[in-house]
């Protein structure tokens, strides 16, 4: 599929099974959370294909209009205000893509997990409740709900009751952790199934988290049938 993004791809084992679509964050680029892979702990696992898309280069308003690899644009400082929607949808698309593609190459969507780490977070979030076909899971690492006043009329029956995993630092400087636990309790009211951590660290990554993901993927891969 040619409209696919430019991705990095890492098998687990051979004759993956399952996939992971692991989404950076602002700035960043699919090689970020590559290293990550090694170190979760997969035992029971089926051999799984992470697959980390490269986000385009756009303007970013915030940072004064300067080009780097965003998912969509963020044009004030507490993020919710002025939401790039087009963006965001244009986005989802891609991510649709990719998850199309994992399902030709023989991975159901009941296979597959979304991941995502800031803006990535944002947009499995977005995407995955939207999906019109059972995900494994979702992953929601150091982000928070984009478009929340759209998604009770535009979520899919399907996730429901997917497992959610969502994660952050409680000194985080760049996403607040008020606009997280606001994202929280919207996603809870709407009837969603979270699992909710918090670790002491900034917009990161921390050992626990890594520890507490593995536990998730496995919860969420692990005790279905290939």
């Amino acid at each position: 599929m040619s409209n696919l993004l430019n991705r990095l791809e890492i098998e687990s084992a051979p004759n993956p099974t399952a996939a992971v679509i692991w989404l950076h964050g602002l700035g960043a680029d699919g090689n970020d959370f590559a290293a990550i892979v090694p170190e979760l702990d997969l035992s029971g696992c089926p051999p799984i294909r992470f697959v980390f898309p490269h986000a385009p280069s756009i303007p970013v308003t915030i940072n004064g209009g300067y080009v780097m690899p965003a998912w969509y644009d963020i044009r004030g400082a507490n993020l919710v205000q002025g939401e790039d929607d087009a963006g965001i949808r244009q986005s989802a698309q891609a991510v649709e893509a990719l998850i199309a593609h994992e399902v030709a190459r023989g991975i159901p969507a009941s296979r597959i997990v979304l991941a995502g780490f800031s803006q990535g977070c944002a947009m499995v979030l977005h995407t995955g409740l939207r999906h019109p076909a059972k995900l494994a899971g979702i992953m929601a690492l150091s982000g928070y709900l984009p478009l929340a006043r759209t998604l009770a009329s535009e979520r899919h029956a399907a996730n429901q009751h997917t497992p959610i995993f969502m994660a952050h630092g409680i000194a985080d400087p760049v996403v607040a952790l008020a606009r997280a636990e606001e994202s929280r309790q919207a996603l809870s009211q709407l009837g969603y199934a979270l699992q909710w951590h918090t670790y002491p660290m900034p917009h990161s990554v921390h050992p626990q988290e890594i520890a507490d993901m593995g536990v998730f993927l496995q919860s969420v891969l692990a005790s279905q049938s290939a």
